[in-house]
């Protein structure tokens, strides 16, 4: 009709975020990983309009949730037509088929959750190739759920009976699938491998971290690189390397120059077909003289999220490595935070206590620094190049 105007704008899924409350938590935690929740949800374009948690020692092991609790979220997500219901935990493939049956609507869980956005944020030729690596092995075993209402092939020329399932036909298709997708990304690494050769005579930094504490705003500050940064998770996958080069300390020395990569941040959860898949672009830390573990401090809950890193960089064989702590958004920090954001266990400092708190706990050199306000950005640059004099008193840059 002539002057109507339509809204053509898509609109994300409206979707319930579940969570079992273990009694093994402390206070404030499950509410911390709901807050993540929500925000992985955002980032995948899905709109939280309800949040379901439940006191548990651990999920059922056939529907996540008690009888009780499942009746009561799936009433509401009939009366409120909800399109997805959105679990904090991986689920396996019966959890999942049994929940479809009783919910009525779209079962997502957490991996499933963080497979989907880093599909959605893959640019390169290997990142797409290391997501739909790892979607592939995430799907095999929930294939049984995927494709339960199909009935047998039929019989072809020369075959006997209703033939084979459909469901074997597709567990083959995606075996070779992942086949080629795994020789396809030992021919990228061996060519990441080559272009690393060619850089082994300068030092090497790599930035590691929880996802969205600055590690891009960082690698822009100090290389003008032009990284992507967005407040959302995952925004950067792929490896980004730059050329650095620093004053000498020695103004009658050559520069100082080395090679800053950065790369993709951790969480909480991460799937392990992930982990797995972007083990090559993970080899930058792994060849790396130098870790900057990038921080952020503003965030209540970053202690664990210091635990996490630390864990997946054991878990890829890098946790010996030299390592600068880099506490990150200092301007963001609060001091004074209110009731509902503190945690039982957590004594909450003012921010020079912070400093001298973490200076004394932490083995690595730690620094304190803005990288989207430029603030103690020299400390930065200081540290990094005390550290490589104190592993290498007469350093080859």
């Amino acid at each position: 009709m002539k002057g109507q105007i339509f809204d053509t704008a898509i609109k994300p899924e409206l979707a319930v975020l579940i969570a079992a409350d273990l009694y093994s938590y402390r206070k404030g935690k499950c509410a911390e990983y709901l807050e993540e929740l929500a925000f992985l949800a955002l980032t995948a374009g899905a709109e939280t309009v309800k949040i379901f948690t439940q006191k548990t020692d651990r999920p059922h092991s056939k529907t996540y949730l008690g009888q009780g609790k499942l009746e009561e979220v799936a009433a509401y997500i009939k009366e409120n037509e909800i399109a997805v219901a959105i679990f904090d935990d991986e689920l396996s493939p019966s959890q999942t088929r049994n929940l479809e049956d009783a919910l009525v609507c779209k079962i997502i869980d957490r991996s499933m959750l963080i497979l989907d956005i880093f599909a959605k944020n893959a640019r390169t030729a290997t990142a797409k190739t290391q997501v739909e690596l790892a979607r592939n092995e995430y799907l095999l075993p929930r294939l049984t759920r995927m494709w339960g209402h199909l009935d047998r092939q039929k019989g072809g020329i020369g075959q006997r009976g209703a033939g084979e399932k459909e469901i074997e036909t597709d567990r083959r298709a995606i075996r070779h699938t992942i086949s080629l997708l795994k020789d396809k990304l030992k021919d990228i690494d061996n060519q990441n491998q080559t272009r690393r050769k060619n850089r082994d005579a300068m030092k090497k930094v790599a930035l590691v971290g929880y996802t969205n504490v600055g590690k891009s705003t960082i690698m822009n500050a100090l290389t003008k690189a032009g990284v992507l940064t967005e407040n959302k998770l995952f925004a950067t996958l792929d490896s980004t390397a730059r050329k650095v080069v620093f004053p000498n300390p020695d103004h009658s020395a050559m520069p100082i120059t080395f090679i800053l990569s950065d790369t993709v941040g951790f969480i909480r959860k991460l799937p392990h077909q992930l982990v797995e898949s972007f083990k090559s672009t993970l080899d930058e830390v792994l060849d790396a003289d130098l870790l900057l573990h990038v921080v952020d401090v503003s965030h209540q809950g970053f202690e664990d999220q210091m635990d996490v890193v630390k864990s997946t960089l054991d878990e890829i064989g890098a946790a010996q490595k030299p390592t600068l702590i880099v506490f990150n958004k200092i301007d963001n920090y609060n001091p004074n935070p209110t009731a509902e954001d503190i945690f039982e266990d957590t004594t909450i400092y003012d921010l020079d206590l912070l400093k001298q708190s973490w200076m004394a706990k932490e083995n690595a050199p730690v620094v304190f620094i803005s990288a989207l306000k430029n603030e103690n950005m020299d400390e930065l640059k200081n540290k990094i190049i005390e550290r490589f004099y104190k592993v290498n008193p007469k350093p080859t840059f």
